[in-house]
């Protein structure tokens, strides 16, 4: 049985954590945090809990936690995960990141969408914990850096058209829509009832979304060379749930079935990727409290452009439930487990 720590459980990404971990048959949860409500029963923080877990949050102590868990879950903000992820490996926990203090390889590029970096000799450490795309590395791994929700969706979507060469990398354009909870559970006026019912609003526009630099260095990865997007984040009056339309030009004439039969073909033995019928497009009802991500793809015979829609759940697949599937995979066990449940609907 592991003995896992959540360090940061007070969010949105924590007790979406504490809800999967619940039913994983190989692991228990020992220590939770939050320094907003140490002292307190994480039940009386999140109610959904009672009488299921009622573990009391404690402070962050990075010694303490260490010398009593096999498996850390960072869901912290930036710079915040920086201060203790260190102690926690040369402790030689495994560490499964959740905020965006590893995922980007360049200490410099970091500084400039968030601030200077406090241990930069862990990025080349750091593993890009996407399952379909890094398998084998996250197996090896000590350091997970957890996707951001927004890249999951987008990265997932365009794969196999980077790598199989069909498209023009310089003609990329996504439109991404998110549930509110995709921006944490902090107090803020944007994300009051009255600011965000009946409205859909761009946020974040003009290349300016921290999540982008992210998006870029997995896609050009992918493509074997540098990549620059357009990329529009919104804002939808719903509670969670991704949706990414991508847009971009093909490099030569394609049919829709083509593309269906190379993503089903990509994507094939892959537990959490579901790629839809010739068709179909997916919407985030249909992948609500679970780990798939749905990809449609489609061809716009007016202009020529493909259009791939993917929709993940931005708390699962796009959080929590990822960092679950890098923990069994780091951890031996099989990737499905704990994870392998019905979305919700209605």
């Amino acid at each position: 049985m592991l003995k896992v720590a959540i360090v940061g459980a007070s969010g949105y990404t924590g007790v979406e954590l504490l809800r999967i971990l619940h039913a994983h048959p190989e692991v228990a949860v020992t220590v939770v945090t939050s320094e907003q409500n140490a002292g307190r029963p994480i039940s009386d923080v999140f109610p959904t809990l009672r009488n299921r877990c009622d573990i009391t949050l404690e402070n962050v102590e990075p010694v303490s936690i260490a010398e009593r868990v096999d498996v850390v879950f960072t869901a912290l903000p930036h710079k915040a995960a920086m201060e203790v992820v260190p102690t926690f490996l040369k402790m030689g926990k495994d560490v499964v990141d959740l905020s965006a203090d590893y995922r980007l390889r360049d200490a410099e590029v970091y500084g400039r969408w968030y601030e200077k970096h406090m241990n930069p000799e862990l990025l080349a450490k750091a593993v890009y914990g996407i399952p379909e795309l890094r398998r084998a590395k996250i197996c090896e791994a000590s350091l997970i850096a957890n996707p951001g929700c927004y890249p999951t969706s987008v990265i997932l979507g365009l794969a196999p058209l980077l790598k199989g060469k069909m498209i023009d990398p310089k003609s990329i354009i996504v439109d991404s829509a998110s549930g509110v909870t995709g921006a944490g559970r902090g107090a803020k006026v944007d994300n009051l009832y009255c600011e965000v019912n009946e409205g859909f609003k761009a946020y974040g526009v003009g290349g300016v979304h921290r999540h982008i630099p992210e998006i870029e260095q997995e896609l050009s990865l992918l493509a074997g060379n540098d990549i620059t997007i357009s990329f529009t984040p919104h804002l939808v009056p719903m509670d969670r749930g991704i949706l990414s339309t991508i847009y971009s030009m093909p490099l030569g004439k394609v049919k829709a079935s083509e593309l269906v039969t190379l993503y089903q073909e990509f994507y094939d033995g892959e537990p959490f990727v579901r790629v839809l019928p010739e068709g179909r497009v997916p919407s985030t009802a249909n992948v609500r409290g679970s780990n798939f991500c749905d990809i449609g793809v489609v061809v716009d015979e007016r202009t020529g452009r493909i259009i791939v829609i993917s929709a993940i759940d931005n708390l699962v697949k796009g959080a929590s439930g990822q960092a679950v599937q890098n923990m069994n995979l780091m951890c031996g066990l099989p990737e499905t487990l704990g994870l392998d449940i019905l979305p919700v609907f209605p």
